[in-house]
């Protein structure tokens, strides 16, 4: 009897350290996301109006220029409310349900190829992270390229119930789906492998004998190639959720259409890399400090099976 007590109050304890190590993940994914993408609020606007006002916008430069003639230095700051809860909502539901998948889809399919645990982990997680986000999209994105439709998300959640109802927080919810999901499978793939390569073939340690400081230094470098490769992947479906939000076209296929398919892969590109690449390192670099100053490990796998240092 006494065994058996003591048994069951192991695995409640357990449990709560379960239930604690998820829960400093999604307090990690919200604050990490939506501070990074609020900090990015001005680099986000001049991307959002060369993909919705490609002819009027057609550089950098002249995207700038332009916004900061016409709307002065606070058109910049537009939308920033809807990145800010937005993508921290998102952030918590993509980090701490990535968390858990990996944890349940290891258990379930054993010593299965990795990469597919990876990939399912993240979809999954990105699924939920989507639904959540999508109406905060919905407001930035038509907030940032059309001056007079809101000043935020106060306003901008009424006016935009009211013209399409619920319909219209969900108009770009399958494109947005198509845009993330590409994107977050292949960018928590790209770091848990090139954490791996990290410590395999650079540092050639293994990760609890390097410091915490090294050890975020390789989140660091792993979060920068993770954000470039998934920004290139994800592109096409980030210029179609602009069209859609705001109306250059009514459905996918127009879209795909009106943009054409060179410009789906191109357009917007590079101040996207700019955006994506930092935003994605900032994410991970102030996730794992949180973990680290909460007592948890950084995140990555390194292959247990190869040899470091000549020792297994």
């Amino acid at each position: 009897m006494v065994e058996a007590q003591n048994h069951g109050a192991i695995n409640r304890e357990e449990k709560e350290k379960v239930k604690g190590y998820y829960g400093v993940c999604v307090i990690g994914g919200m604050l990490s996301s939506g501070t990074t993408h609020l900090v990015l609020t001005p680099l986000d606007v001049l991307k959002v109006n060369m993909q919705v006002h490609p002819v009027k916008y057609n550089s950098i430069a002249s995207c700038y220029a332009t916004l900061l003639k016409e709307h002065g230095p606070s058109a910049f700051w537009r939308g920033w409310a809807g990145k800010f809860f937005g993508y921290g909502v998102q952030g918590g539901c993509r980090f701490g349900l990535y968390e858990y998948f990996k944890s349940l889809y290891s258990n379930i399919l054993g010593d299965c190829n990795r990469s597919l645990i990876f990939f399912l982990s993240s979809a999954s997680a990105e699924v939920f992270a989507n639904i959540a986000l999508c109406p905060f999209e919905a407001i930035k994105v038509q907030v940032q390229a059309q001056p007079h439709f809101a000043k935020g998300l106060v306003d901008g959640i009424p006016k935009l119930y009211a013209s399409e109802g619920i319909f219209g927080f969900y108009r770009g919810l399958l494109p947005l789906w198509g845009r993330n999901l590409p994107f977050s499978m292949v960018m928590f793939s790209t770091f848990e492998h090139s954490v791996d390569f990290l410590y395999r073939n650079v540092i050639r340690r293994a990760k609890e004998d390097c410091s915490k400081a090294q050890q975020l230094g390789v989140t660091c470098l792993a979060g920068y190639a993770a954000g470039s490769v998934g920004s290139f992947i994800s592109n096409p479906a980030d210029n179609i959720v602009a069209s859609l939000y705001n109306k250059k076209a009514d459905s996918f296929m127009l879209a795909v259409k009106k943009i054409g398919i060179i410009n789906l892969f191109t357009r917007s590109l590079p101040i996207r890399i700019m955006l994506v690449g930092p935003v994605v390192t900032l994410q991970w670099c102030f996730y794992d400090t949180i973990k680290v100053l909460s007592g948890l490990p950084t995140s990555g796998e390194v292959t247990p099976e190869v040899e470091v240092d000549g020792v297994a």
